[in-house]
């Protein structure tokens, strides 16, 4: 009887959202090569099992789980690379690499940030960096906490890519007992619309912190997913249904559950820190802090309505006092 071989893969990233993604794949017949820059953290694991930093109680399959902090070894026979880290930190994860160690290899951006100063969806720097066809890459996107999948609750996931074949092959790596995949194909849409509810859960985060109730976020919210529509259709313009889990659904998680980074960022400020303050409370990155100012100089271009975003911009890069700013967002709100 043949024995399939397991599929070859590196993760890339050693952050809470990497982890999550190494307990999924482990369900599956897939070799993993697990990037981490902390080589105290890598050798933990390698020992007892855990990653010490994050999820510390995910036990971590070392017959299937292989740790390395050579990013250039960590790539070699790869059929599959999977990026999670934060956005703004990509560029220093892959230092060493050049196009050539890309060749024939699928990248999955697991990254809902963009890239700082470039204003770059990450799929389109890695495809611009190293030369990886856009056929050959995918997102993951879904209401999916790291903290929930450690826990083994039920999840879903979307993965996008322009190819099919790509989409359903990364869906049938991370289909697991305890998370459900769907392939598609608006990998941009769902890509933007990933950046855009981080920036959503911020404001979230703002007026929670601000002391707002249950009534106004509902109405923040509608007026976000209004918002991200308005943009997502102006810069990619496709017939797409925004009530899906990886649009909506996404979201809702991010700006109503306390495990959101972004809205814990956002309520830490509401409540009077300064960024620095929060940065240092929080100990992780928050991707809508950077997003919100990609987002924003890239709308000088289209000129879409977005006042969320622009109340946000103004609070986190115009020192506008949190208080004053939402004053007037609240005037604009339907």
């Amino acid at each position: 009887m043949k024995v399939n071989q397991p599929v070859r893969l590196t993760m890339v990233g050693g952050g809470s959202w990497a982890t999550a993604l190494v307990k999924i794949l482990s369900e599956n017949n897939v070799s993993v090569k697990w990037w981490l820059r902390k080589a105290s953290d890598a050798e933990h694991i390698k020992k007892f099992g855990h990653n010490p930093s994050y999820l510390s109680d995910v036990q971590i399959n070392t017959r299937k789980v292989k740790v390395c902090t050579k990013i250039v070894d960590s790539f070699k026979d790869s059929e599959y690379v999977i990026l999670a880290v934060p956005a703004a930190f990509i560029g220093d994860a892959l230092t060493g690499l050049k196009p050539g160690h890309f060749t024939g290899k699928s990248v999955v951006s697991a990254i809902k940030g963009m890239i700082p100063g470039a204003n770059q969806l990450v799929t389109d720097w890695v495809s611009e960096q190293y030369g990886v066809p856009v056929e050959q890459m995918a997102v993951i996107a879904g209401p999916c906490h790291a903290e929930e999948v450690a826990l083994e609750k039920q999840s879903y996931l979307t993965i996008a890519s322009k190819d099919p074949v790509c989409a359903s092959n990364v869906a049938d790596l991370l289909r697991c007992r305890f998370v459900q995949t769907t392939p598609v194909d608006d990998i941009y849409g769902i890509e933007y619309s990933a950046v855009m509810k981080n920036i959503i859960a911020l404001a979230s985060g703002i007026t929670r912190g601000l002391g707002y109730g249950d009534n106004f976020q509902a109405v923040l919210v509608s007026n976000a997913m209004q918002e991200i529509k308005r943009f997502v259709d102006a810069i990619y313009p496709k017939h797409r249904d925004l009530s899906g889990s990886a649009y909506l659904g996404d979201l809702l998680v991010t700006a109503y559950s306390p495990f959101s980074r972004n809205r814990t960022f956002g309520t830490l400020i509401g409540r009077g820190y300064t960024i620095q303050s929060a940065q240092a409370e929080m100990n992780m990155i928050a991707e809508g802090y950077y997003a919100v100012k990609s987002i924003y100089e890239i709308n000088r271009q289209y000129g879409v309505d977005m006042p969320i975003t622009d109340t946000v911009y103004s609070i986190l890069y115009g020192k506008a006092a949190p208080t004053a700013a939402m004053n007037e967002l609240k005037k604009v709100l339907l």
